[in-house]
């Protein structure tokens, strides 16, 4: 119970960087499902574990309720440990989305949750995005977080990896229906008020095409429709 409440207390903050602390039993199924470790399960009375995820404390009346992020706690809390990131894993990758500076976590949690559905090999977090970890991230992810590797590099490492850097824009740039998605590619999707710097080191550009009054749309949803774009073009 104590290293819960530590890492509870610490998640803002991330002092802790080999364990964190996940909430309910679909998150807990997930990290199980992607071979993650679960240190313990944290259970309130009424809740259930899963079966396979590690030794079980049961908590006292009302604890749950009182450190849960969310506000109908679901009385399951459990420790994950993170896996180690092997050091050549953006050298290999080939179909890569870049988060930079992403600020909001629901919209990097969506990210993350559209990257790995539409098959995306790896996610870059650049310096400025919010951290991955942080709990809203994760659950906004739907647990693609535990499925698909998220590092931190910077645009300049991405592209010394030899990946073709596009970068998303509402303004400059070809259709994404028109975009050549062959080869090792990373789809760099900007801050949600400044987008991709004008001096990133980005090879090519692509925007999405709308008719509506609205200027851009929201990141996520933008990395969502370009995502697949790219994925089933590269099928083709």
């Amino acid at each position: 119970m104590r290293r819960l409440r530590r890492l509870l207390t610490d998640r803002g903050a991330r002092r802790d960087e080999s364990a964190f602390v996940i909430e309910g039993s679909l998150l807990v199924a997930e990290a199980v499902a992607a071979g993650w470790a679960v240190e313990v399960q944290y259970v309130a009375p009424g809740a259930q574990p899963i079966a396979v995820a590690g030794p079980v404390l049961v908590l006292g009346p009302g604890v749950a309720e009182r450190v849960a992020a969310t506000q109908t706690p679901s009385g399951l809390f459990a420790i994950v440990t993170v896996p180690p990131t092997p050091s050549d894993v953006v050298d290999r990758a080939d179909f890569v989305v870049v988060a930079d500076r992403i600020a909001d976590p629901g919209n990097l949690g969506t990210v993350l949750r559209s990257a790995e559905a539409a098959g995306v090999g790896l996610v870059v977090t650049t310096p400025g995005t919010v951290d991955h970890l942080n709990p809203k991230v994760i659950r906004a992810s739907a647990g693609s977080l535990f499925h698909v590797p998220v590092v931190a590099a910077t645009l300049h490492e991405v592209a010394a990896a030899g990946l073709r850097l596009i970068g998303t824009s509402s303004h400059r740039g070809a259709p994404h229906t028109d975009g050549d998605w062959s080869g090792r590619i990373a789809i760099v999707a900007g801050s949600e008020s400044h987008g991709v710097a004008d001096d990133a080191p980005i090879g090519e550009w692509v925007r999405i095409e709308h008719r509506g009054r609205a200027e851009s749309l929201n990141v996520a949803m933008a990395v969502t429709i370009v995502c697949f774009e790219a994925a089933q073009a590269r099928r083709a």
